[in-house]
């Protein structure tokens, strides 16, 4: 087992990855002094595969945990389903002495951490991510929200975990469009911070598409390393932090749009990565060559690089809806050739994204 460690003083957690270690969480809970009483947030898919598992080791460690289940699918990260989670903790007679444990992929992770950072004014919890895209992106950094109709994450709270569990032995569960998903998330690690690392992704993208044990280790760690060095210097992305939403401000509006839960997240941020790479090519970021790379490698994955026809205006709409625009001004993510990226200011949302895209209204 690797462990890694997010140092933000008296928030900093570890972060451990390896091969059939859940059944061992009973004790990881146990060496952070964790709770008595756990609840155990899930959907039935997952908790069908691993709730049995995690609840006999929680209680072979003398843990009280009790199951929770809410409907899966990203349709469901919302303000009621949230109101479910609160129900039945109350149900259960949890108090500020009790914790959560959130058993499942970014949709699980965000809504059970946002539980814990309201419930009775914020309660311990631990992150146990079971996809791809959740144990390199989600899991880490204490991003915790639900959607609103009107966009992606715009209902939330910034709050750490005390414990992160990377097991990949959850990932060969998962469907093949899954894993992919996630690999979009590896692969923008790779962009904004770490030519040597995309390089790598590039020559040992064949382990990973057969979920090579030791590779997706590897690119898990290495992933979760860059993520918590910038959250470590910017906890609550005033300044740096920002760097990890490349491909996002046009992935979120494809998600937006097209309804949440008909594109796969890392889907949607792949497309959003080549559309972010080529409005750097047209701003002399990057080279022809770059945004080829970012391509070629997300496709050889099997993920889509062109975004779908909902028409320019519809597209600015829902982008100047995101999280990032602020007084009015869109930012973006753009990369600087691979392995860096810049923030940039768009003024000109409408005419630089018909031009780029070939857009009309």
């Amino acid at each position: 087992m690797d462990i890694l460690n997010v140092s933000l003083a008296h928030r900093s957690y570890p972060i451990c990855i390896g091969e059939g270690i859940l059944a061992d969480i009973g004790s990881s809970l146990t060496d952070i002094s964790f709770p008595h009483q756990v609840a155990v947030v899930s959907n039935p898919t997952v908790a069908d595969l691993y709730a049995p598992a995690i609840e006999q080791s929680l209680r072979q460690a003398g843990f009280d945990p009790r199951l929770i289940l809410v409907p899966d699918g990203e349709d469901y990260k919302n303000i009621d389903t949230l109101q479910t989670i609160y129900d039945r903790l109350i149900e259960h007679r949890f108090d500020r002495g009790c914790g959560l444990l959130a058993l499942g992929g970014g949709v699980i992770g965000d809504m059970a951490g946002f539980a814990a950072a309201t419930f009775l004014r914020g309660i311990p919890y631990v992150q146990v991510p079971t996809t791809l895209l959740s144990q390199v992106d989600s899991s880490v950094g204490g991003k915790t929200a639900v959607n609103h109709p009107s966009g992606k994450n715009l209902i939330g709270a910034f709050y750490q975990p005390q414990l992160v569990v990377i097991d990949v032995d959850t990932l060969t569960t998962l469907e093949a469009r899954e894993v992919s998903a996630g690999i979009a998330e590896v692969v923008k690690y790779g962009v904004i911070r770490d030519a040597d690392f995309f390089t790598w992704l590039e020559t040992n993208r064949h382990l990973l598409q057969r979920r090579d044990p030791d590779s997706l280790v590897y690119a898990i760690k290495k992933s979760c390393q860059i993520k918590a060095d910038i959250v470590e210097v910017d906890e609550r992305e005033s300044s740096i932090r920002a760097y990890l939403n490349f491909g996002h401000t046009f992935g979120h509006a494809i998600e937006n749009l097209a309804g949440y839960g008909q594109w796969k997240h890392g889907e949607a941020v792949a497309v959003g990565m080549v559309v972010a790479s080529k409005i750097a090519r047209f701003k002399n970021l990057c080279s022809g060559q770059d945004v080829e790379r970012i391509e070629v490698l997300l496709r050889s994955f099997e993920l889509p690089v062109e975004p779908p026809d909902f028409g320019l205006d519809a597209l600015v709409a829902a982008m100047q809806r995101d999280k990032k625009v602020k007084q009015g001004a869109l930012t973006m993510v753009l990369n600087s050739g691979i392995g860096n990226v810049v923030l940039q200011q768009i003024d000109d949302v409408a005419e630089l994204f018909s031009t780029i895209l070939n857009l009309k209204g």
